[in-house]
């Protein structure tokens, strides 16, 4: 009989999961929308760049992870200095795998968190890491993190709600700005960017230019 999901699961790793996630993936099984103003106003880290590398492992307290590395090519929002790799652990193995004794543990990361493939191009609005297991992954889950494809950004829901209800004051937006915030779908990645740039280093969220 084949194991279940988190069968194998040492109770340890089971329990930081339920302190970890239990909002998060919550969150992502419901797949409710989350708007820009909310991604940038969840997110400790704004980045723009190219996945690096990819792998998942076992950590020490016996919790699955896939680790993630982004050559920074722009940063919005953090501390990160752009031209520098910035090295995450998510959730979730990539493929089931032996424990060395004979057993599968089958914990692999969960529908609806973010899928990582290296040589990609992604901008990632990302959480601030758990305090108990130092995981970390993106705002909105797989709403957060858009990928590049032919000059435009667009996440695993072509960016379904994502200008939803976002309300930002007429006078700080270009003609660029405007145009994209009314068309749905995949949006120009250079209009993007400078618009989520301007919101945080402007603070439009704080002054309510932008809810």
């Amino acid at each position: 009989m084949k194991p279940r999901p988190f069968q194998r699961v040492p109770l340890l790793a089971a329990l930081a999961l339920s302190l970890l996630l239990a909002a998060p993936f919550a969150h992502a099984m419901k797949l409710r929308n989350q708007n820009l103003t909310q991604l940038i106003d969840d997110s400790q880290s704004i980045l723009f760049g190219t996945v690096t590398r990819v792998s998942d492992g076992i950590d020490s307290n016996n919790v699955p992870y896939t680790e993630v590395t982004i050559a920074v090519g722009t940063r919005l929002k953090g501390k990160q200095a752009e031209g520098s790799e910035y090295t995450f652990r998510q959730f979730g193995l990539l493929k089931p795998r032996s424990d060395g004794q004979g057993r599968m543990l089958v914990a692999l990361t969960p529908e609806g968190f973010p899928r990582w493939h290296e040589g990609e191009t992604v901008f990632a609005f990302l959480r601030e890491p758990a305090k108990l297991t130092g995981l970390q992954t993106t705002a909105g889950v797989a709403q957060g993190k858009l990928s590049l494809i032919n000059g435009e950004l667009r996440n695993d829901f072509n960016n379904v709600g994502l200008f939803e209800d976002v309300q930002i004051v007429d006078s700080v937006l270009t003609d660029e700005h405007r145009s994209m915030l009314l068309q749905p779908g995949a949006v120009d990645a250079g209009t993007f960017i400078d618009l989520v740039g301007r919101a945080v280093e402007g603070n439009w969220i704080e002054s309510g230019e932008m809810q």
